[in-house]
């Protein structure tokens, strides 16, 4: 990876908008922010560069998300699966059809966003599901491992919840915490940075603290209706960036 100054520019706005998102609504957005890294480097050297600052995020993050935000009898029955899901992403991670696991993901997505909005778009509150629990943290650990997008599986099943605003927020912030430190090290095996990339990694460090803490804010602006809109809306965004990440790349 060259060090030049876009590549620097770039990066850090990537990393500050991945941990305003982190901030705002706990995690499983990272996504959102991959595809502008992937403008001056390679997908996997941005996977290597990002899974140590994604641990810093968490760890900042929780000094807002704290243990009264953790909804604990969900992340008994998802950490399980988390924990086995990242462990078979590795496993898998060179021969697994990243493309079409980005299409099922994306369409599975649309369709869970869909029936939402054809139901009215209202916040209801429905029973735990022990299989359902396990599932989104198995598929969950498997898609953040191999593509740093494991909140669509988690989001499917936490917001049928109903949860309060400030109880998502803290469960998916110590459910991908978790995730983070356990997928650090397979990732700098996988792509293990080198020369420039302690650079530009050194430097991205400086946009969390602000991004984490702006986002916070703006969760704190928003009311339960509001943020469950949001996180709707941005599952919608993730799931057309997958889209396009599988069917683009079965056309190159």
């Amino acid at each position: 990876m060259e060090l030049t100054a876009a590549t620097i520019i770039v990066a850090f706005a990537g990393v500050f908008l991945i941990a305003f998102m982190r901030g705002a609504f706990g995690g499983g957005f990272a996504i959102i922010g991959i595809p502008l890294l992937s403008i001056v480097m390679d997908p996997v050297t941005a996977g290597g560069l990002l899974a140590p600052l994604f641990v810093a995020m968490d760890l900042i993050a929780l000094h807002y998300w704290k243990s009264s935000t953790w909804s604990k009898p969900d992340l008994l029955l998802l950490l399980p699966g988390l924990v086995v899901g990242i462990g078979l992403g590795y496993l898998l991670f060179r021969v697994l059809d990243h493309r079409a696991i980005s299409i099922v993901m994306a369409v599975t997505t649309l369709i869970f966003v869909g029936l939402w909005f054809a139901a009215g778009a209202n916040v209801t509150i429905r029973r735990r599901s022990s299989p359902k629990a396990v599932a989104a943290g198995l598929t969950s650990g498997i898609t953040t491992m191999v593509a740093h997008s494991g909140g669509p599986p988690l989001a499917m099943y936490l917001l049928p919840l109903g949860l309060s605003k400030e109880v998502y927020a803290g469960t998916t912030s110590l459910f991908f915490t978790v995730g983070n430190m356990i997928k650090a090290v397979p990732w700098l095996v996988l792509s293990k940075p080198e020369g420039n990339t302690w650079v530009v990694m050194a430097i991205c460090v400086l946009a969390i603290p602000a991004g984490v803490w702006l986002g916070w804010r703006l969760h704190g602006r928003l009311d339960q209706r509001q943020l469950y809109r949001a996180c709707y809306g941005l599952l919608i965004v993730t799931a057309f960036k997958l889209l396009w990440d599988g069917v683009s790349g079965y056309l190159v």
